[in-house]
């Protein structure tokens, strides 16, 4: 069957979408269009460079990844300093080396602008934070001076992978102006309305895949500063897509819980890695017992 796939966010817990990847493949499931914020970017991006799901998994594992972890050199050698890096840098980390990375895999198969792919076949989500507004790429590239057929796919992934204050934010110079790109994450975690069109819909459908969010919603308890903030950041992430789900389609989301495991945890052993991708099985094995279209 062939379907447009929609991948969430959710850092190093991407590990779940591969094996959600996988067992859609192995049940004979053929992507059409692929669409992804953050995490699910990588996976989407693979996707339209022809990378199957075994394929990716090989890739993971075979990639070191803190080394993807691209530390600036500070003068001062003490814990301070990368706290610093954020005030002047926007970011612990620059992110080169994570797009370098992408950008290797996606040539490999002979990906490099969003030429290379088939029209209409990708989207990224991005947020831009010198407008507030969100970003879809390579859509909405024109409208920054931007020529969609030149643009590299791996810096729209980076773009969309940028965790604030974690990596640092993606600087695009057009002209007299210069625009900063975080996570899409920040305003759309799980695009799943990019495909929202009633005839596309009766062509094919739309399967979605979805970390760290369980059936039931639960309220966010706030009883201090620090849970205020990760309650307010919570709702940038999910408010938007929450509402579109909960009224559109939530039989055609495969839900992966994804509790105990950090988004941005890049010591995670193979052991772990494994159970990530057993979860993302596992669930979809599940999802596809009482899916019909």
């Amino acid at each position: 069957m062939i379907i447009d796939g929609v991948f969430s966010g959710g850092g190093i817990k991407g590990y779940g979408l591969v094996g959600a990847l996988q067992e859609l493949e192995d049940r004979g499931f053929v992507f059409h269009r692929t669409a992804g914020t953050s995490a699910g970017s990588i996976i989407a991006a693979f996707v339209a460079a022809g990378y199957t799901g075994k394929e990716m998994e090989k890739l993971f594992f075979d990639i070191d990844l803190s080394s993807l972890l691209d530390k600036r050199r500070g003068l001062l050698p003490i814990p301070l300093a990368k706290w610093l890096l954020v005030y002047w840098k926007l970011g612990l980390y620059k992110g080169d080396a994570m797009e370098a990375w992408i950008a290797g895999k996606l040539a490999e198969r002979g990906v490099v602008t969003f030429k290379d792919v088939r029209p209409n076949s990708l989207r990224i989500i991005t947020s831009d934070i010198t407008h507030g507004k969100l970003v879809v790429l390579p859509d909405d590239l024109p409208n920054y001076g931007f020529d969609p057929f030149t643009f590299p796919v791996a810096k729209a992934v980076r773009m969309s992978c940028s965790i604030p204050y974690f990596f640092e934010p993606v600087k695009l110079d057009a002209g007299k102006s210069t625009f900063l790109f975080v996570d899409g994450g920040v305003l759309s975690n799980f695009p799943m309305w990019l495909f929202n069109s009633d005839q596309v819909r009766k062509e094919r459908p739309v399967i979605g895949l979805r970390l760290s969010v369980d059936e039931i919603w639960k309220p966010h308890e706030v009883d201090n500063a620090v849970e205020l903030f990760s309650a307010l950041f919570k709702t940038m992430k999910d408010a938007h897509d929450a509402r579109y789900i909960s009224k559109k389609h939530v039989q055609n989301i495969v839900f992966i819980p994804m509790k105990g495991i950090s988004a941005m945890d890049f010591n995670l052993n193979d052991e772990k890695k494994v159970e990530l991708i057993n979860r993302g099985r596992e669930r979809t094995k599940e999802f596809l017992k009482h899916w019909s279209y």
